[in-house]
């Protein structure tokens, strides 16, 4: 696929998050509502309240792989002064498993954009090994590409992302 229609350089998270690289493993998040996340998709934040089901291709059952998902937008896209706002963390994940089996170094933090529509990035990592990558002390401000080259991750081995903006309000004060 070109570079100029590659939906993470169309969504910005090519620059703002990632650096380009090139996907070489299969990843699928999938929320509760088996909705499968495809890049820029649209997910209500009631769709994403709960932890969602990673899935990691690959054959290798001997290499490790880092989760991250993050906020590049918070608390507004006009004024992205957290960015990027980690919401999970999830390390010593298998191919053929469950990020779930994995150990969660930082716990999931459902989505609630107050402002404008956010991008929530999953970035897969491979590990150079089994306890090699350890848990960041906060969640505002944190770089991926910092995290990345502090644990010589290297490039991402896979990427997807999801746009959410607040819900409409509903059953508001009537006259």
């Amino acid at each position: 696929m070109p570079r100029d229609r590659d939906p993470l350089v169309v969504g910005r998270v090519i620059g703002d998050v990632l650096d380009p690289f090139t996907r070489s493993i299969p990843l699928r998040v999938t929320y509760m509502n088996s909705r499968d996340v495809n890049n820029g998709c649209e997910l209500k934040p009631s769709q994403v309240a709960n932890q969602p089901r990673v899935d990691i291709g690959g054959e290798d059952l001997r290499t490790f792989y880092t989760l991250v998902m993050v906020d590049p937008d918070a608390p507004s896209p006009s004024d992205p002064n957290l960015r990027e706002y980690l919401h999970c963390n999830n390390n010593n994940n298998t191919a053929r498993a469950c990020v779930r089996a994995g150990q969660e170094v930082v716990c999931y933090e459902s989505p609630r954009p107050s402002v404008g529509i956010h991008r929530f990035v999953f970035i897969l990592f491979r590990q150079l090994g089994r306890q090699t990558v350890y848990a960041p002390g906060w969640r505002q401000n944190f770089n991926t590409r910092d995290f990345a080259e502090l644990y010589n991750l290297g490039s991402p081995v896979a990427a997807v992302y999801f746009n959410c903006q607040r819900e409409s309000g509903s059953g508001g004060r009537r006259r």
